[in-house]
């Protein structure tokens, strides 16, 4: 479901949350930098300026007069420090694989933008203003998503950005591939033309894998709404209990998440006549993949909270090199600073984290699934919730798709963040991996929902077996929303085009907001 336009985002005013990033990334926001983050560019581009009007006298400064990485002490006249600028863009656009999906882009170019107002870049200020123009007309650079190491930053994907704000890279525009100076054209606007350090400072920083990495935790805190909604459907349909939910057992335990989602259970299987038809008939214990949903839902939910923090402060940090102090009493009104902030690894390890959390909620779906369809299990639904089973399979394979998506994950969840390889002649000598751990995450997530609609449409079907008794309120307006879209398995029939259908009620946010209320 698409939210209502949001009032314009003032950078260096507002502090850029999750869904900020999400509402701008996919197009329900504009952005602008405020009155306060221009003054602060105009002040720091001052020192810039005055280093290059110094020439031999001023200091050498990496990527303003000197060279790149292993060339960090080649010094540059001060006739050929544009050239200089333009021929780094160039030279770093070595970025391959698939282009980047549109509303990763724009968080991209959000949170590029985003730095530059911070005023500790040394961009003139027209330079954050002209990404955010882009935005405002829908021009997206086209940019691969392999190529980055994930330290000096994101240098590939970011040049491939730059590329676009120059008018020479392919960008995206109203539906078609084209130039980027024709794509400006149509809309009035001239490339970009870059001046002194202005190359540098578009390419050094974490936006490729924060961008990416932010949209993916944003989605995940549905994809946590998701998993406790299947769940709570899958528990009904095998005549499960809530008592494991019970307050005062949850409250036991010092961990958040799980009282935060046994809450939600309790909530979601409240006022069940399913629940009120099985009153007394002898269960003691669920096993674990229901009894232990808030623990196990629970412990990612506190993993995303915990990962969101790391993002967040990322998306609101200077993370470029070398960084630019004004101070008049300084010559030449301050001074420039060389570190390390766009070194990838906190926004690594917490997005391998990320991923190895949401992939437990597929984990625990699966096992699910499985109680659903085994007849030994099931509590007397019938063989892979099919009536006629036999001559029919109802859904004994998509419990095997569900496994085998399990299990790929298994295999992207190993940590991108304990590698690291050295580049630039070994001046770079250890990296972050932190674009790897983006990508992968957004990889997992997409298995994991898929594993999640297999649940939804397995457990609705053995929600329909359990008729004429229904379900919680809730939970019959999502039964409701899967069988406006999905019919009930009567007979073997193609299912993967169910599953797509399932999967997307819950990217676009209709589950959440039938159950909850609210939009995604």
């Amino acid at each position: 479901m698409r939210p209502v336009q949001e009032p314009t985002l003032l950078l260096g005013q507002d502090p850029l949350t999750l869904e900020s990033i999400a509402q701008v990334a996919r197009g329900y926001r504009s952005v602008r930098p405020g009155q306060d983050s221009i003054a602060a560019m105009n002040r720091s581009r001052a020192v810039v300026d005055a280093i290059v009007a110094g020439g031999a006298r001023a200091p050498a400064v990496y990527g303003v007069n000197t060279g790149f990485g292993a060339l960090a002490e080649v010094r540059i006249s001060p006739d050929q420090i544009v050239a200089l600028q333009q021929n780094l863009v160039r030279s770093h656009c070595v970025g391959v694989g698939d282009d980047l999906e549109e509303p990763q882009t724009r968080a991209m170019m959000l949170l590029r933008a985003a730095v530059l107002s911070r005023g500790q870049s040394g961009a003139r200020a027209e330079v954050c203003e002209f990404l955010c123009e882009m935005l405002e007309h829908r021009i997206h650079p086209c940019i691969p998503r392999r190529g980055s190491v994930g330290a000096s930053g994101d240098l590939a994907p970011l040049a491939h950005l730059a590329l676009g704000m120059i008018g020479e890279g392919p960008v995206r525009f109203r539906g078609e591939r084209m130039v980027g100076a024709k794509a400006m054209e149509k809309v009035g606007l001239v490339p970009l033309q870059l001046e002194a350090k202005e190359g540098l400072t578009l390419l050094n920083g974490t936006q490729h894998m924060t961008a990416v990495g932010s949209l993916g935790l944003h989605d995940a805190i549905t994809t946590c709404l998701t998993a406790d909604i299947a769940g709570a459907m899958s528990l009904e349909a095998l005549q499960g209990t809530v008592r494991a939910f019970d307050s005062r057992v949850v409250g036991a335990r010092a961990q958040p998440g799980q009282q935060t989602v046994a809450a939600r259970l309790r909530g979601l299987l409240d006022d069940s006549e399913i629940a009120a038809s099985h009153h007394g008939c002898g269960k003691v214990q669920d096993p674990y993949s229901l009894r232990c949903m808030p623990q196990v839902h629970g412990a990612t939910y506190d993993v995303l909270q915990s990962c969101r923090k790391v993002l967040e402060q990322e998306a609101n940090s200077t993370t470029d090199n070398p960084l630019v102090f004004p101070d008049d009493d300084l010559p030449f009104g301050g001074e420039l600073i060389s570190g390390g902030n766009f070194h990838g690894q906190p926004v690594a390890h917490a997005l391998d984290f990320a991923a190895i959390g949401v992939a437990e909620l597929a984990n625990i779906s699966e096992r699910r699934i499985e109680q659903l369809v085994n007849p030994a299990l099931s509590s007397g639904l019938p063989p892979f919730l099919t009536r006629d089973s036999g001559l029919n399979s109802g859904f004994m394979i998509a419990q095997v798709t569900a496994a085998a998506l399990v299990s790929e994950n298994k295999v992207y969840c190993h940590p991108a963040s304990v590698d690291s390889i050295p580049s630039s002649a070994g001046r770079e000598d250890h990296v972050s991996m932190g674009a790897h751990a983006a990508l992968k995450f957004a990889r997992v997530q997409e298995a994991v929902r898929t594993v999640l609609a297999i649940e939804l449409m397995a457990a609705a079907q053995g929600i329909d077996l359990r008729a004429p008794h229904k379900p919680g309120r809730k939970l019959r307006a999502a039964h409701a929303l899967i069988r406006e879209r999905v019919d009930f398995l009567e007979r073997d029939r193609v299912l993967y085009e169910d599953f797509a259908t399932v999967k997307s009620l819950i990217d676009d946010g209709s589950l959440i907001e039938a159950v909850f209320g609210y939009q995604a």
